[in-house]
């Protein structure tokens, strides 16, 4: 490898979440460096955030448009190479459009649009420049996520008949609109962060969770959304019967009313000769459960013998050293960086970290959402656009 990768963010200004997750988990991976960003639609804020970050103020934008402006006509030797996308939801589309057509590869946070039509654009965009794009569905970063995908693409499981996934909140137990307080509340408005609402927030993890361990697509759903606190405008909770193309059925349940609940993220997996169970909040561990013999419980570790090389290639340190969160975003940024190494600098390299969410991902997240939102509404079994 000839040098680090430099990245240009749009969003993630002071006191956001996302954003500074992103640079930790980038910054993680050794072989990327913040170059530039636009973090605020507020010049001020914009400019606070690249003096935080020690920032050459040349390189400190007022609006996306202008980063990505500058950036393109830069010599190759120092513009940006890749664009990192930490908006609020509505954002998502313009940014990675305007990026895409001025030839920057992206990673984004998820989901991937506000509405499917978007997404689809986005892909067409991404496939006609070439151009690869990440779309950050985090939990399949887990090594353990990783271990529970090989086994059952393997067919040690057999064939799956039933897939379950759960993931809880209580974050929004309160109306929280109603509130003078500085949190991110364009998450709840409807039109910056989508009327899906909990189901854009929390449920497309727990779709491509189950999509990414299995290897299955989601056929049609059958959704019963709600909203549950009065005075909110979007869905904070709800369940998901889910059909699969293997002729599975499938549960995905969501609540951001929780009462109680921090980000509890679980999934279980049944196939003909045994099962598996996974949970966020416990994410070294991965328990596999036989008809006829005594479960399993795998660990992560470099060192681990029981675990598999796809599992080893996403693990940073040895058995009994938990890792966590930012590891599983670093290995997100891990192979997409990879990618772009290898297509756009013509880098001769091996990916360490095998896969990561592509746009095609996004797409797909949408399409559930989609389907989910209609299915509510209509009350009856509506099939997911492929």
């Amino acid at each position: 490898m000839s040098r680090k990768l430099r990245m240009g963010m749009v969003g993630g200004g002071p006191g956001g979440f996302i954003g500074n997750i992103h640079r930790k988990a980038a910054m993680l991976t050794g072989e990327i460096e913040l170059a530039c960003g636009a973090f605020s639609s507020r010049r001020e804020k914009s400019g606070e955030m690249g003096r935080h970050l020690y920032l050459e103020p040349g390189r400190v934008y007022d609006s996306y448009v202008q980063m990505i402006e500058h950036e393109a006509v830069l010599p190759i030797p120092e513009r940006v190479d890749f664009v990192s996308i930490v908006t609020p939801n509505y954002l998502h589309y313009p940014v990675a459009k305007y990026a895409l057509e001025k030839g920057f590869p992206v990673i984004c946070d998820k989901p991937l649009t506000i509405r499917y039509e978007e997404s689809r654009e986005l892909a067409a965009v991404a496939e006609a420049k070439s151009l690869p794009f990440a779309v950050t569905y985090v939990y399949s970063g887990y090594p353990m996520v990783k271990e529970a995908r090989t086994r059952v693409l393997r067919g040690d499981l057999g064939k799956i008949r039933k897939v379950i996934a759960t993931y809880t909140q209580g974050g929004l137990s309160k109306l929280l609109e109603a509130e003078k307080q500085k949190k991110p509340l364009w998450r709840l408005d409807p039109v910056k962060g989508g009327k899906a609402g909990s189901i854009g927030d929390i449920g497309t993890h727990a779709e491509h969770i189950v999509r990414y361990i299995t290897g299955l697509a989601i056929n049609e759903v059958y959704a019963d959304l709600h909203i549950t606190i009065a005075g909110r405008k979007i869905f904070d909770d709800g369940d998901i019967l889910v059909h699969l193309d293997n002729g599975a059925n499938g549960v995905i349940s969501l609540s951001q009313v929780a009462s109680g609940e921090k980000n509890n993220l679980a999934v279980a997996v049944y196939g003909e000769r045994g099962s598996l169970e996974w949970k966020q909040q416990e994410p070294n561990s991965l328990v596999l459960k036989w008809g006829d013999r005594p479960s399993e419980q795998l660990k992560t570790g470099l060192n681990s013998p029981a675990v598999e090389s796809d599992t080893l290639a996403a693990t940073i340190l040895p058995a009994g050293h938990p890792e966590g969160f930012i590891e599983a975003f670093s290995n997100i940024y891990r192979g997409f960086v990879c990618t772009v190494r290898r297509g756009l600098l013509k880098e001769h390299v091996n990916c360490s970290v095998p896969d990561y969410p592509e746009i095609n991902d996004g797409v797909a997240g949408m399409a559930f959402i989609e389907a989910a939102l209609q299915s509510t509404e209509a009350k009856k079994w509506i099939k997911v656009k492929a």
